[in-house]
């Protein structure tokens, strides 16, 4: 599919935008209404947005579930994530290793959130990190008159993915490509770092030679647009029994896809670095010739 420009967020602050078009039902109006009025905002506090020196914390604000999955709610400023130029979160996971992020959320009893091993990357060298931005779809027999309707929200789509952050896509379908180069090349303009799709992509050569990290779970020549339609974005996907929210940490390399919870983001950054410093020492021993047991018992970690 095509994407037309979207508007790139200041420089210093990332906007997390999800508007999907609202129906101009009073009734529906009224009941989207009172849904934002009754639900909490939720704020990370002062402590969970505490980090380590050279990093930056995050201020995460959610608005109200929508009343139907299509119309879903409004992610603006003041709303939902937003984060600064100082904070480097995902930069600091793009140098983790998948491995090591694994280990470490077993560590935390967080043992299933590792995405299906059928998704994978277009290219054995891309790796991506950054935040995750669900979106949803399902496949629809779309008839002639209805098919630049269904473009259109596709285009609307890509235009409110923030940079910084990873489009994971839930598209609920095995018939059609979600995904394609210049979709890829409309993300890589607004500094998205990357795509997960549960779904097809096609022109896969040119997603690879653009070097934008896509992991995909099959390919496939078929446009979506007569098969298949985006159903809303910024909640929360389950893709193989893991859930996706906004805001959580999708890290991905050639051994496949991790998300790490955004309520566990800082205490797993941390202890991935300490666990790659560890191994790193591990590693130059055991080419040195230590036994593996010694090794083990030595660094506490094989």
């Amino acid at each position: 599919m095509a994407s037309g420009p979207g508007a790139r967020p200041p420089a210093n602050q990332m906007r997390w935008s999800a508007a999907p078009p609202r129906t101009k039902s009073a009734a529906n109006t009224s009941a989207e209404t009172a849904v934002r009025r009754a639900a909490p905002r939720m704020t990370w506090s002062a402590s969970e947005r505490q980090e380590s020196a050279g990093s930056t914390g995050l201020s995460y604000r959610t608005r109200p579930a929508p009343v139907k999955a299509r119309a879903c709610a409004r992610i603006a400023p003041g709303g939902t994530p937003m984060a600064t130029r100082a904070d480097n979160l995902s930069r600091r996971f793009a140098r983790i290793p998948t491995a090591a992020v694994t280990d470490v959320l077993d560590e935390l009893g967080l043992q299933r959130q590792t995405l299906p091993s059928t998704i994978r990357p277009l290219a054995p060298e891309m790796r991506t990190a950054g935040y995750a931005f669900p979106v949803r779809g399902r496949p629809r027999r779309n008839a002639p008159r209805e098919r630049d309707a269904t473009l259109r929200q596709f285009l609307r789509m890509l235009g409110a993915v923030p940079a910084d952050s990873v489009l994971v896509l839930a598209a609920n379908d095995s018939t059609a490509a979600h995904f394609g180069e210049l979709s890829a090349a409309a993300l890589r303009a607004r500094r998205v770092r990357g795509a997960v799709v549960d779904g097809a992509t096609r022109d896969a050569a040119g997603i690879a030679r653009a070097r934008f990290p896509t992991f995909v779970r099959y390919r496939t020549p078929q446009d979506s647009v007569p098969r298949w339609r985006v159903t809303d974005w910024g909640q929360p996907v389950t893709i193989g029994g893991v859930r996706v929210s906004l805001g959580d940490v999708v890290v991905g390399d050639l051994d496949g896809v991790v998300v790490v919870p955004r309520r566990v983001a800082h205490e797993t950054l941390v202890r991935c670095e300490k666990l790659v410093g560890t191994e790193r020492r591990l590693r130059g021993a055991v080419r040195g010739g230590m036994p593996p047991l010694d090794a083990y018992e030595k660094f506490g970690v094989f």
